[in-house]
């Protein structure tokens, strides 16, 4: 299920999706991507795959502010600070972080679309003020994305078993 498109003419935009867990998150990101495609350009009059829609410069500058933009897993999470993410890239969240925003390090896709709301609730203009003022540690689950052109992924759980994946960050320019 698609939380929100992100599409939008100028800026970056933050995205966020919770789907089925197909046996890898490799996996799972590329019937994503395969769905998200259809979604966006499924007619086919702009872009008849994912491969032209790759090929096209523009494209590779302004992106399509979904999923599309990122094309890699890296199994290991960031560490604090900037240094040692790529672009296009998702990551896992790391441990302490799945700990701090769940509760847990094994959420539920419904404990990850609540955190997603709560952290859309706060981004809005009246929350502002007070979220400059918080200590990183505090951050809702979207301050976690630092940089353009990455994301995050989170492996999802009912019963103890992996279910879906949440993927979320931030692309287009």
């Amino acid at each position: 299920m698609i939380a929100d498109d992100g599409r939008q003419a100028m800026g970056a935009t933050g995205w966020d999706y919770v789907t089925p867990y197909r046996g890898s998150v490799e996996a799972t990101l590329e019937a994503l991507h395969e769905q998200v495609f259809q979604e966006l350009y499924g007619d086919g009059e702009e872009y008849g795959d994912r491969a032209a829609l790759y090929a096209d410069e523009s494209m590779a500058e302004s992106g399509t502010h979904s999923i599309l933009d990122v094309h890699r897993i890296v199994d290991a999470p960031a560490g604090p600070g900037r240094g040692d993410w790529d672009h296009y890239t998702l990551r896992p969240l790391r441990p302490e972080r799945l700990v701090h925003h769940f509760g847990t390090e094994e959420p539920t896709p419904q404990q990850f679309e609540d955190a997603m709301a709560r952290a859309k609730d706060s981004s809005s203009p009246r929350s502002r003020r007070s979220r400059r003022s918080r200590r990183a540690e505090d951050m809702t689950l979207i301050g976690e994305q630092e940089l353009r052109w990455t994301g995050h992924y989170v492996l999802l759980h009912t019963h103890g078993e992996a279910t879906h994946v949440g993927f979320f960050g931030i692309s287009g320019d």
